[in-house]
């Protein structure tokens, strides 16, 4: 039997206990991607990650990533933790305090440049950089998103923003709604989603509202995809680069060059989780996408599996 030791973290959170949390696998030469489905379905996270060499000798580390029902070819909660744990680990060059270090992984979608930040000798905020978006198509039928969500047509209709997928790597359907009672109200239908939407939509439904709970939030959001394994997800970074291209292109929040906004998670699953976006904007078109947070280490284990 072969023990393949993990790293367990909970990404963008300042504490223990919230934000989303990761299995990061750091040495998994010979493992094979039925071998790595099954790792990430029998820990039922959001994500796990798995560390290889890197295909491309300028970059650090190949990363694939998988929900317990796909592999996803990029993601930001996973990069931000596989990145925390594989500098903890001194797998990476570490920064003195007040420094900044970078990395470079591969993903399905290229090479994500990630920046570490030190304090007190160990990672602190953590940022990569996501692909440039692409926006589209856009959802017509309010009333079957409203369906599936179990809200009224008019908490979206009213907001006069449009049901719009926007991706930076991996395609969301970003639902804007009016309050944040009826956001916490929100119950999933699957149903309605596999009946009505999913030969039009992509399987992660993100919806957000400008009502927030937190002092320093920008938006309030929730995140679904159940058909990717994911029945609701505590923190989205891999919705969020694009959730920020979304609020500056429809000019809920004003960007004449760089945007900062904060995107509060996973409050009503008693995670609470804050995602930092950036976004640069020369003109109308937008430059650049990063997206980041923090980290904590909650320990670590191992699974045997046949060699």
């Amino acid at each position: 039997m072969r023990k393949l030791r993990y790293h367990l973290v909970d990404v963008f959170t300042d504490r223990k206990f919230g934000g989303n949390p990761l299995a990061v696998f750091t040495n998994v030469r010979g493992i094979g991607t039925g071998t790595m489905q099954a790792i990430a379905k029998e820990l039922n996270l959001s994500e796990t990650t798995f560390v290889q060499p890197p295909k491309d000798a300028q970059n650090d580390y190949h990363v694939r990533i998988f929900t317990p029902g796909q592999e996803l070819p990029m993601a930001g909660h996973p990069t931000i933790g596989t990145t925390f744990v594989l500098a903890r680990e001194r797998m990476i060059a570490r920064g003195e305090d007040g420094t900044e270090t970078g990395t470079l992984l591969e993903e399905g979608v290229g090479t994500i440049p990630v920046s570490i930040g030190w304090s007190g000798g160990e990672p602190g905020f953590i940022e990569m950089r996501q692909p440039l978006p692409t926006f589209g198509p856009r959802i017509e039928d309010v009333e079957a998103v409203a369906e599936m969500l179990s809200i009224e047509p008019e908490e979206i209709a009213e907001t006069n923003l449009p049901l719009e997928v926007v991706s930076c790597g991996v395609p969301f359907l970003f639902v804007p709604v009016r309050s944040a009672w009826a956001v916490r109200d929100i119950t999933f239908r699957l149903d309605v989603w596999e009946r009505k939407l999913k030969d039009i939509a992509p399987p992660g439904v993100f919806v957000f509202t400008r009502e927030v709970e937190f002092e320093g939030s920008t938006v309030h959001s929730r995140m679904f995809a159940p058909g990717m394994g994911v029945w609701e997800d505590p923190a989205t970074g891999g919705a969020s680069g694009p959730l920020g291209c979304y609020l500056v292109r429809h000019g809920v929040v004003a960007c004449d060059l760089r945007a900062d906004i904060t995107s509060e998670q996973g409050i009503e699953m008693g995670r609470p989780s804050f995602i930092k976006i950036r976004i640069l904007r020369q003109g109308e078109e937008i430059t650049d996408v990063r997206v980041g947070g923090e980290c904590r280490f909650m320990g670590e284990g191992y699974l045997e599996i046949e060699d």
